[in-house]
This record gives C-alpha cells, sequence and structure tokens, in this order.
C-alpha cells in the first residue's frame, strides 16, 4: 500500500512538473514578439521621450528581444538605483542574483556555469537567461538597478553595413585618403599645415599659450593604425615632443559571447586613427595635418569594431575601457565619437565611474545616416556626465548634413565648409604620408578633446569642473545656453588665456 502511495505521488510529482513546465513553454511562445514589433517600441520611446529603457518596458518584450539575440542578460544591481560602482555591499547582491539565476535557469544541469561575465569596477554581470520567469522576477527585484537584453540591436546587419560606410561624414570607417585643397589648410613652421577649421577657433594662436603638454588625452574608438607611423613611432616629431603614446585593446572580435580573446590595439576601421589624429597629430615638417593639442599624450582603447556601439562586445569593450581609464590619474580627458540611439546600461554605468574620477568625458552628439535622420542627440552623449559635442557649418549656426542637435549639445565646432566645396576637416590618414577629410560630429568631439588638452595645460592644478567652466566662459554664447548648439563655437585663444 505504502509503494502505490509513493507511486502516486510521485506520479502526480512528475505530471505537475511536466504540467509547469509545458506551460511556461505555451507561454513563452506564445508572447514572443517580432523584432519588428520590438523596434516599434523602441522608436516609440525614442520619438516621445528621447530615450528608450528597457527596464521601463515589460518582461515579455525583455524576453523576446533574448530570444532574437545571443540570450545574454545584462544585470545592473546595487543597494539604490544609483549605486553603479562596486563596494562590499555590492558585493554580496551579485553573489545572490548570480545563484539566483543559475538556480531558477537550472544552470548546474545544463553545465553552463560559465556563461557569466563580471565587470571589476562597476555593479554590472552578464549571464545567459533563457527563462520568462527569470525575467519577471528580477525586474520586481529592489536590488536590481536594470535588466537589458544586451545581445540585441535595433539596426538590421543591412543598415549597420551602410551606417559604417561613409568614412568622409566621419559616420563610419574607411581607409582613403584625397590630396587636400590648398584653401582648406595654411602652412605653418615647420612644414605642418593648420586645417582651416583650426583658424576658425583661433586654436594657432591659442599655441602661442599651450599646446598641450603634459595633458593625456584618452581616444575610446577604434584603435590606431600601425601603418600611420606619425600616430606611433613618430609621435614626438618636429615640434612634438616629450609625449608618449599608448595602445590598448577591449574589444573581442568573437561570434562567441563569452570569448575573452581580444581582438589587439589595431585599428580595423580607419575611424580611430583619424580621431586621434585630430585630437594630438604632430607638428612637424611633413605638410600633413596637425592635431590640436600636439603635445599632449595619447591613450588610444580599441573598444569597438565601428561607430555604431550595438554588438555584445562593443558594449562590453567600452565599458572596461571607460572604467580602465577611470582608475589612471594621469588620464584627464577622455573622447568618445561614436555611440547608439539609446541608453546602454553597463556603458552608461561605465561613464559614470569615470566622471565619478574627476574625467573630462567628451561624447559626439551624432552623425546621420539614412535611417538615423530623426534621432536627436544619441548616448552617451544625452547623459548629464558627458560634454555633447556636435558640428556646425563654417561661419553659421546650421548643423553640418549629417550631424544632430538638440537641447543636450554643450558646444560645436565648425567642421564643413560654405565656400562652394562642403569640404570638411583634414586630418592624417590611415596611411603614412597621407591625409583625408573627416566631419560629422565625430570630428567636432575629437577637436573639442584637443581644446580641453590646451586648457588643462595652461592649468594643471585645475579640476575637470574648472576647465569646463573657462570652455564655457570662451564660446560664443555664454553665459546663455541655445536650444539647439549649447555654449556655441568655443574660442580657443580666449579659453587659455
Amino acid at each position: 500500500m505504502k509503494k502505490l502511495i509513493l507511486s502516486a505521488s510521485i506520479a502526480l510529482m512528475l505530471f505537475s512538473c511536466s504540467k509547469d513546465e509545458n506551460i511556461e513553454q505555451a507561454e513563452q511562445q506564445q508572447e514572443l514578439l517580432s523584432r519588428k514589433e520590438i523596434n516599434q517600441k523602441i522608436e516609440t520611446s525614442l520619438q516621445d521621450n528621447g530615450d528608450f529603457s528597457w527596464s521601463n518596458t515589460d518582461a515579455n518584450t525583455i524576453f523576446s528581444a533574448l530570444k532574437l539575440s545571443n540570450g545574454i542578460l545584462t544585470v545592473g544591481y546595487g543597494t539604490n538605483k544609483s549605486e553603479f560602482a562596486r563596494s562590499n555591499s555590492s558585493n554580496s547582491i551579485k553573489n545572490e542574483l548570480i545563484n539566483y539565476i543559475r538556480t531558477n535557469e537550472k544552470v548546474a544541469a545544463k553545465g553552463d556555469s560559465d556563461e557569466l561575465f563580471e565587470y571589476e569596477n562597476i555593479n554590472v554581470f552578464d549571464i545567459k537567461v533563457t527563462s520568462l520567469g527569470t525575467i519577471k522576477a528580477l525586474l520586481n527585484d529592489s536590488r536590481v538597478r536594470y535588466i537589458e537584453p544586451t545581445g540585441y540591436s535595433l539596426f538590421t546587419q543591412e543598415e549597420n553595413t551602410q551606417g559604417r560606410s561613409d568614412s568622409s561624414s566621419g559616420s563610419g570607417c574607411g581607409y582613403g585618403t584625397a590630396n587636400l585643397n590648398s584653401n582648406d589648410y595654411r602652412t605653418v613652421a615647420p612644414g605642418a599645415r593648420v586645417p582651416w577649421s583650426f583658424d576658425a577657433h583661433n586654436i594657432p594662436q591659442a599655441w602661442n599659450h599651450s599646446t598641450g603638454a603634459g595633458v593625456t588625452v584618452a581616444i575610446v574608438d577604434t584603435g590606431l593604425s600601425p601603418q600611420q607611423k606619425w600616430m606611433n613611432q613618430y609621435f614626438n616629431d618636429g615640434y612634438s615632443s616629450g609625449r608618449t603614446v599608448q595602445k590598448y585593446g577591449t574589444f573581442v572580435d568573437s561570434w562567441w559571447a563569452w570569448s575573452n580573446n581580444y581582438d589587439g590595439v589595431d585599428d580595423k576601421c580607419g575611424h580611430g586613427t583619424k580621431m586621434a589624429a585630430v585630437a594630438t597629430a604632430p607638428r612637424n615638417n611633413d605638410n600633413l595635418p596637425v592635431g590640436v593639442a600636439y603635445n599632449a599624450n595619447l591613450v588610444s582603447y580599441r573598444a569597438v569594431e565601428n561607430v555604431v556601439i550595438d554588438d555584445y562586445h562593443e558594449k562590453r569593450g567600452v565599458s572596461e575601457a571607460l572604467t580602465a581609464l577611470g582608475n589612471r590619474s594621469d588620464v584627464k580627458i577622455i573622447s568618445m565619437s561614436l555611440g547608439y540611439p539609446f541608453s546602454i546600461g553597463n556603458v552608461s554605468d561605465a561613464v559614470k565611474y569615470a566622471h565619478s574620477r574627476g574625467k573630462m568625458v567628451l561624447a559626439a552628439g551624432g552623425t546621420s545616416t539614412s535611417f538615423t535622420t530623426w534621432y536627436g542627440v544619441i548616448f552617451p552623449a544625452s547623459m548629464n556626465e558627458t560634454v555633447a559635442v556636435t558640428g556646425v557649418k563654417e561661419g553659421q549656426y546650421s548643423k553640418c548634413d549629417v550631424c544632430h542637435s538638440g537641447s543636450k549639445i554643450d558646444f560645436t565646432v565648425q567642421m564643413q565648409r560654405t565656400n562652394g566645396t562642403d569640404n570638411k576637416i583634414p586630418v592624417l590618414s590611415y596611411y603614412n604620408n597621407a591625409a583625408n577629410y573627416v566631419g560629422g560630429s565625430s570630428v567636432a568631439t575629437a577637436t573639442t578633446a584637443g581644446i580641453a588638452a590646451l586648457v588643462w595645460a595652461k592649468h594643471p592644478t585645475w579640476t575637470r569642473d574648472q576647465v569646463l567652466q573657462k570652455m564655457r566662459q570662451s564660446a560664443e554664447f555664454y553665459p546663455n545656453k541655445n536650444s539647439e548648439y549649447g555654449y556655441g563655437n568655443i574660442d580657443a585663444l580666449k579659453a587659455v588665456q
């Protein structure tokens, strides 16, 4: 009789477990949304609110996005919504959440315990999630600041390719070179070419007071070209001397999300090299474009494959670069000529981490492609912790043909000619002894990073806020702020006097 009762109990338990699993499977299948439906929610939020947050949507949307991507959930945790930096108290929360998720996901039974990535400096981890129930529970957990399907991309592969192809506008990758129009530069000793835009901002006049010596500028982008010797072994050349260039890589180029095979420091896109050159290229006698702060130190990070932060490894790469730079006492300025239409949790936390350590983080306001023309100021330029920059046309407050503007913009840089050529800013190319034109909010941001280095070098004991205030006071609209162009164009000479 006992055996009969026991057998019946076991059968009931098996039936109950099977029933629960079937219910959950049916629920998950019924509630899956298509990519088109998810993107519609995102774009509606962007149009209505200027941003989108996964934590403000429902569990079904997040679960559907997980199913349409690599299944990785990024979890931001803490004792409160603003606790982004690691602490002893947050460590215990992290361990409790990871154990709960693994138990709920039955990870041990599947042998997937290695599908976890923990960030060193911020309260974030990435973990594989397959259950709708797990997502629902996390959304209702007060210890969870946010959750995001971090592998999901708003853009299709076709759109990504299109958005990264136009190097002339600064919106993507490119290895091109150009014969510079003589009207777009003038030559100064010992034989360097000063871009027309530098004169528009009185940068050469500012060199009489500061050249950026002693200040370190970090460029978080696609890396540095090994084929451009002036940004490598000849970084000290001509009037540029006594400075250093350092190269790091935090981008993983792998289809496998959990790979830690970092892709190195070399630029395979062309964008990062041009941004680093605008800010810090040497002043020598080779008849090539000089950088704004030609005596500043440079730290280059290959954190992304291209300028759209939409891949899982790009998000992680940018976050790791920012926190590493936040921990460096010598780095004062971080320039990011890249972004995404809406907020990314781990990148946002990393920006806040760097900002909390006194870094000035500059970010591009946005460079349009045919499918992003309606977006406002993009992330992370949309954050209060960043200095947002966009490009305008020569001699007028009219945004460049591919630039974004809006209330989040802090400064502008003239980067598109109005002399009938529409030419952009001359810079060093990807290749040795070659130049090219680059535009968009990307080059405007790197230019402003160079100006910040000039100011900080003139006042090495100043804090970030003091330097930023001096830049504001030197801009055209100060003490007012324009609704589209912030404080406007900076006069670099006024900024260093």
